[in-house]
């Protein structure tokens, strides 16, 4: 098979949930452990860090690999979902794994595929640690799936284990309350292994603090640690509680939403130094100002036109959404025309009643099994005050925004993270 048809054998011969949601999610690491011990226990091989979370956990994963490309290692990287190439997922210093490397390894192994039905992710996150162990990754930063207990990339125990925040999100899956959902997310708290917790919540501190008690494993909450000064610019200032001081932070990721993760990533690279990475001052500045330019992310803030301004965001939860929501009425312009689409499996109604009744409404969805109809989105929607139209696909949505947009209006693409893929 060449790379297309391997992909195609990956996409329909095994269970995918960004494509179909809870019939494609495993509640055991059975298939993990597994594939695992076939490949030889790749994950052994190399350093990691853990990064859980339900905002976030993309930016703080890409942030703190670029960190460590600055300051010399050989840095892996594994995210999920990808927006335009699977290998997304999978990166070393930035560059995607190869496509010769992704063929070889469905090829060489196909066969124990095939026996064992493992998920899509549980394949792609066993491809992942064979692939940085091949490649001898000085270290990994590891983005967790679904979850954190049961999500396949909980078989490493890491150098620092980083949990952002928690919000209501997959509760289908993780529990109907933030404290059920963030008992999950602590899964990946290791014993004697540090953790940072990204924000202090006071619902789901204690669940953390019970469980850091637990595994004797000193923790951290970053936004009680360090105090926060936006500057002009997209510039901040960073002040930790032992008086050390971080000023002109100027990160190349634009949302406002990037003051609560960055301290997040300050807190892990501290932690870092005292076991034994040498990180300097600089390379962390630069991590932070070049995370784009070297991990490749995308679809955070990520500005697609000027003309007029066009932004799309991946974030698709009630706080998310609410972030996205207070920057956009930050930012000056005549009229406000939102694309929008969502999955079936969401609680969308907390998300609808934080859009704006003023915009334009372009109600879509993505070409994937789980995408929420269009035409009962819109009718949701209309519940909550929304107006605009449906339209097939998220191109005619988008090329619909366009031509009703005037150069002084702002174009916003989001609700689903498969909405931003297709139009980026």
């Amino acid at each position: 098979m060449n790379y297309q048809e391997t992909l195609h054998w990956m996409f329909t011969q095994l269970p995918m949930y960004q494509r179909e949601g809870v019939a494609a999610y495993k509640a055991n690491l059975d298939n993990t452990l597994a594939l695992d011990r076939h490949l030889g226990e790749p994950h052994r091989r190399f350093h990691t860090i853990h990064v859980g979370g339900t905002n976030g956990k993309g930016s703080v994963s890409h942030m703190l690999a670029s960190v460590l490309q600055e300051a010399g290692y050989t840095t892996g990287l594994y995210t999920s979902p990808h927006l335009k190439d699977f290998r997304e997922r999978i990166k070393i210093n930035g560059e995607m794994i190869p496509e010769e490397y992704v063929v070889r390894f469905i090829a060489q192994h196909r066969d124990f595929f095939t026996t064992l039905h493992p998920s899509f992710f549980e394949m792609t996150v066993a491809m992942a640690f064979r692939y940085f162990a091949d490649q001898q990754v000085d270290i990994a930063v590891v983005e967790v799936g679904l979850g954190g207990r049961l999500d396949s990339t909980n078989i490493i125990t890491p150098q620092v284990s980083v949990i952002t925040n928690i919000s209501r999100d997959h509760m289908a899956l993780l529990g109907d309350t933030l404290e059920k959902i963030a008992s999950e997310k602590a899964g990946i708290i290791k014993p004697g292994i540090p953790v940072v917790i990204g924000t202090y919540d006071p619902f789901t501190a204690p669940v953390f603090e019970e469980k850091a008690r637990e595994s004797h494993s000193p923790i951290f909450f970053a936004s009680e640690q360090w105090h926060t000064v936006p500057l002009p610019g997209n510039t901040y200032t960073f002040t930790r509680s032992n008086g050390m001081v971080y000023s002109g932070i100027h990160p190349d990721l634009q949302g406002n939403y990037q003051r609560k993760n960055i301290p997040a990533v300050l807190e892990s690279t501290l932690l870092l130094r005292e076991r034994g990475f040498s990180i300097s001052d600089e390379a962390l500045r630069e991590g932070i100002a070049h995370t784009i330019r070297n991990t490749g992310l995308l679809g955070r803030w990520q500005i697609l036109s000027n003309s007029p301004l066009t932004i799309c965001d991946t974030g698709h939860n009630s706080d998310a959404i609410a972030e996205t929501m207070q920057q956009l009425r930050e930012t000056s312009s005549k009229k406000l025309h939102i694309v929008l689409g969502m999955v079936n499996d969401k609680e969308i109604r907390d998300v609808l009643e934080l859009l704006p009744q003023d915009a334009r409404y372009y109600f879509t969805r993505a070409s994937i099994p789980r995408a929420l109809d269009e035409n009962i989105l819109a009718v949701e929607a209309r519940k909550s005050g929304l107006k605009g139209e449906s339209y097939r696909t998220v191109q005619e949505a988008y090329t619909a925004a366009r031509e009703h947009a005037s150069p002084e209006d702002i174009i916003y693409i989001g609700g689903s993270t498969f909405i931003v893929a297709e139009v980026i």
